[in-house]
């Protein structure tokens, strides 16, 4: 005789636990219909996960993490769907992304570098060392020029 082993479901605090997402994104990106409807508890009326759901929210969740915004994840998931058909536009969409992060990160190194000279700017304020606070003061000046006008393209 084989056991059968039911179907693993899960609460939505539990998916909101393995996924990282809070209930109230689980029950918004059903709303908006980034996830397709959760089934309900017969008695409760409650959202009951089942593992493809779980699967389908552990991606969405990794999409959120490295910053989609709802749009695009909108059209990774329904380009997903579509396999190899889609597979062109989903390419194109995650290139764009990595330059936009690339981007992220080269403002963010810039800002890192601007914290290090006001840091030691502030060190020399401090040792009274006149000549290396208006060196570094200057450095740092010429870098916050830099990094206002990335901001501003």
């Amino acid at each position: 005789m084989t056991a059968s082993t039911a179907p693993r479901s899960y609460t939505i605090r539990e998916v909101s636990a393995l996924t990282g997402l809070p209930a109230s994104t689980l029950r918004y990106y059903e709303t908006i219909g980034l996830i397709e409807p959760v089934g309900r508890g017969a008695s409760s009326g409650h959202r009951v996960y089942d593992e493809t759901d779980l699967d389908r929210l552990t991606g969405v969740a990794c999409l959120a993490a490295i910053g989609l915004s709802i749009d695009d994840m909108r059209a990774y998931v329904a380009n997903s769907r579509l396999g190899r058909e889609g597979a062109g536009e989903q390419i194109d969409m995650l290139i764009d992304h990595a330059e936009r992060l690339a981007r992220e990160a080269e403002n963010l190194e810039l800002r890192r570098a601007y914290v290090a000279l006001k840091t030691d700017y502030w060190r020399a304020v401090s040792a009274g060392d006149e000549a290396r606070a208006e060196e570094v003061g200057a450095q740092a000046h010429t870098l916050a020029d830099q990094i206002r006008s990335r901001e501003n393209h």
